[in-house]
């Protein structure tokens, strides 16, 4: 039961990132057409960010089926890991689109031109429409992984750089006040670094396997050491295999030699309470009777 709701949720999520990536590849080409007729770099800067987010998305979906291939010989852990690195791709062209940008903004500054308001208006609401839609279509699934929410951000800040092209617009049909051009084009791009900022630091911890956040070391030491069987735990790692699998390895020092049956019933014990306790889905122990010299919580190569 439970296999089969994981593979109907993975087959939406297919299905949705694939409409997605149709939605944002029409978007795009609506606004660099747009953009170039209506003189504005707002536009264009939008369909920049449209075009990362029809890449980011269809290497999203790409990634998403390789992940799920099963683990082997040369690939022990199996393919999840490509999510992370999909994501911190992703994250990183769209923050160089977005810096690029900014020096174009700084140019328009200086040396303003007239922009057909209308033209540009219709194409932003086209595309506010298309990417309203984008965002409903993966809403649900934003939670399910690190990659996914990467292209869920990218989502949501086109969103919102498309209601900021409409208000310049108006502004501009109005008011001619064709420097608001390049100041949204600078605002859309200092959002987007900000937003993304958070996906590159979160695959950059992931790839760097530091201890996840929320789980604290001491108290796994605390809870494992209750047990009257374990005298120490030692040469702990804890990381993330991905954004949600967790795994541990550490040596277990035990008080007294066991015989091998007991010894499991300690491995078992510990075991439990690491996933009921914190979470740890892929849990590795040794353990040990008054056998390593080193015993340092965390091991230092070389001693």
């Amino acid at each position: 039961m439970g296999h089969n709701h994981h593979q109907h949720t993975h087959t939406v999520e297919g299905k949705r990132l694939l409409i997605t990536v149709l939605l944002n590849l029409a978007i795009t080409v609506a606004e660099f057409i747009g953009g170039i007729f209506s003189n504005s770099l707002a536009l264009i800067s939008d369909a920049f960010h449209n075009l990362s987010d029809t890449v980011a998305i269809l290497i999203t979906y790409i990634t998403e089926r390789i992940s799920k291939r099963a683990s082997n010989e040369k690939f022990t852990f199996g393919y999840k890991r490509i999510q992370i690195l999909a994501a911190m791709f992703n994250a990183v062209t769209l923050i160089a689109i977005s810096v690029f940008l900014i020096f174009e903004a700084w140019e328009r500054f200086n040396n303003p031109q007239p922009i057909k308001s209308v033209l540009m208006m219709t194409v932003a609401v086209i595309g506010l429409l298309a990417n309203l839609a984008s965002v409903l279509l993966l809403k649900s699934h934003k939670k399910g992984n690190i990659n996914i929410k990467a292209a869920y951000l990218h989502l949501i800040g086109d969103t919102l750089s498309s209601v900021a092209v409409i208000i310049g617009g108006v502004l501009i049909y109005f008011y001619e006040i064709y420097w608001v051009d390049p100041l949204i084009t600078v605002l859309i791009s200092l959002y987007i670094i900000k937003e993304t900022y958070v996906v590159l630091y979160d695959t950059y911890k992931i790839l760097m396997q530091q201890t996840p956040s929320g789980i604290e070391m001491e108290d796994i030491i605390a809870a494992v050491t209750a047990f009257k069987e374990v005298k120490g735990v030692h040469h702990i790692h804890i990381w993330n295999l991905t954004d949600q699998e967790v795994h541990f390895e550490g040596h277990i020092d035990l008080c007294d030699d066991l015989k091998v049956s007991d010894g499991q019933q300690v491995v078992d014990k510990v075991q439990h309470l690491l996933k009921q306790k914190f979470d740890i889905d892929h849990i590795t122990l040794q353990l040990e009777y008054d056998r390593c010299n080193n015993k340092d919580i965390i091991h230092q190569e070389g001693k």
